[in-house]
C-alpha cells in the first residue's frame, strides 16, 4: 500500500473533481492506496496543508465544477527553499507519490521534481486544450460549449440592432476554443494567436460583408491573438508566479478600432472566467474519470515521471518532457476549415 498526493494546480477547469473522484475510487478500491489531498496546489504541498481523500469526502463531486482541493499559481521554485520545502512535506506526511494535475505550469514543476528524484505521474488539464502529447485535454470540450452558447446568443442582439459584435475567448498560446467555438457558433472572421492578423484587413470583410447584404457580423478573438506589428493589446500589467503576462482585453480595442474604421456600430463582450466555470459536460467528465483511474494504475505500476494522456480513443502514457516540450499549437487544417466561412 501507497500513500499518494493528490493537487490541483493553475486555473480551474471543468472536470478537475471527475479525476480525484476517480483517483480515490480506483486507488482505493482495485490497490488499497491511501490517498492525501493538498490544498492549493503546490502551496498546499509547501505549507503541509492537506486533507484525507476518501470515498466519503469525495462522494457527490463528479458534476461540480472547480475543484474541492483548492488552486493556485503558485511555482516551489520561485520560493526560499521551495525543493526542501516540497521534500519535507511529503516526508513529513510519508507520501511516497504525487499526481499533480494541471496545466504546462504546473506539470513543468512536476518535472522539475521528478528530475530531483520525487516519484510522479502527471494529469493533463487546461481548457486551452494547448498541452502536447495529447489529443484532448478535459475541460476544453465544456469551454467551447460555453463559448458556443455566448456566441449563439450575441448573434440574436447583433442581428436586431445591426452590429459588429467581438466576442473574447480564452487562448494564450493556442486558438483551440477561439475555432472549434468560432466554427460552431457561425462566427464570421476568428482571430488566433497562431495567425497575427491584419486590422486593414478585417474591416474589409466586415465591409464587403455589408456590401453583399449582411446586416451584422460576429467576431471571435483569442486572448492571446495579436496584429502583425506585433504588440501585446491587453487591459492588465503584471505577470503571474511563472512569468506570464496578464491576458485579457483584446477586444476592447477591437471593438474600437473597428468602430472608428468602419463606421459601423461594435459591442464586445469578454467571457473570461465564465469559460472556466459550472457543470462539465458529459465528456469532460469521462475523460477525467479515465485520467485519474489511468494516473492512479501507473503510480502502482511504478511508472513515474509520465503523464496520463488520451490518444486516438486509447489512455496512454507519455513522457512529461514530451508534453512539456512546447505548447500544442491550432492545427493550421482546422482554421482553413473556418476560414471557409469568413467575411
Amino acid at each position: 500500500m501507497a500513500r499518494i498526493g493528490v493537487l490541483t494546480g493553475g486555473g480551474d477547469c471543468p472536470g478537475l473533481n471527475a479525476v480525484i473522484r476517480a483517483i480515490v475510487r480506483r486507488g482505493v478500491n482495485a490497490h488499497g492506496h491511501e490517498l492525501v489531498g493538498f490544498r492549493h496546489g503546490w502551496a498546499g504541498v509547501l505549507a503541509g496543508e492537506s486533507v484525507a481523500l476518501t470515498h466519503e469526502t469525495t462522494r457527490g463531486i463528479l458534476h461540480r465544477g472547480g475543484t474541492i482541493l483548492g488552486t493556485s499559481r503558485t511555482n516551489p521554485f520561485k520560493q526560499d527553499d521551495g525543493l526542501e520545502r516540497v521534500r519535507a512535506t511529503l516526508a513529513d506526511q510519508g507520501i511516497d507519490a504525487l499526481i499533480p494535475i494541471g496545466g504546462e505550469d504546473t506539470l513543468g514543476v512536476a518535472r522539475r521534481l521528478a528530475d530531483a528524484g520525487i516519484d510522479v505521474v502527471g494529469v493533463p488539464k487546461t481548457i486551452d486544450n494547448d498541452l502536447a502529447g495529447t489529443d484532448f485535454t478535459f475541460g476544453f470540450q465544456t469551454a467551447v460549449q460555453i463559448a458556443t452558447d455566448a456566441i449563439d446568443r450575441v448573434h440574436t442582439t447583433a442581428e436586431s440592432h445591426n452590429r459588429t459584435i467581438v466576442v473574447e475567448v480564452m487562448g494564450r498560446h493556442a486558438g483551440w476554443i477561439a475555432t472549434y467555438a468560432g466554427i460552431a457558433g457561425g462566427a464570421d472572421v476568428v482571430l488566433v494567436p497562431e495567425r497575427p492578423f491584419d486590422l486593414d484587413e478585417i474591416c474589409e470583410r466586415l465591409r464587403r460583408r455589408q456590401a453583399a447584404g449582411a446586416t451584422f457580423s460576429i467576431v471571435v478573438v483569442a486572448e492571446g491573438a495579436t496584429p502583425k506589428d506585433g504588440a501585446v493589446w491587453s487591459e492588465h500589467a503584471g505577470t503571474d508566479a511563472f512569468g506570464h503576462t496578464r491576458l485579457g482585453g483584446i477586444a476592447v480595442h477591437l471593438e474600437r478600432e473597428i468602430e472608428e474604421r468602419t463606421g459601423f456600430e461594435s459591442r464586445m463582450t469578454i467571457l473570461g472566467h465564465v469559460q472556466r466555470g459550472g457543470t462539465p459536460l458529459a465528456y469532460d467528465r469521462v475523460l477525467g474519470t479515465r485520467f485519474g483511474v489511468a494516473a492512479v494504475d501507473a503510480v502502482d505500476r511504478g511508472d513515474f515521471g509520465r503523464m496520463v494522456a488520451l490518444r486516438g480513443t486509447r489512455i496512454e502514457l507519455v513522457d512529461l518532457d514530451e508534453a512539456l516540450r512546447a505548447p500544442k499549437l491550432l492545427d493550421p487544417s482546422l482554421y482553413e476549415t473556418a476560414e471557409v466561412f469568413f467575411g
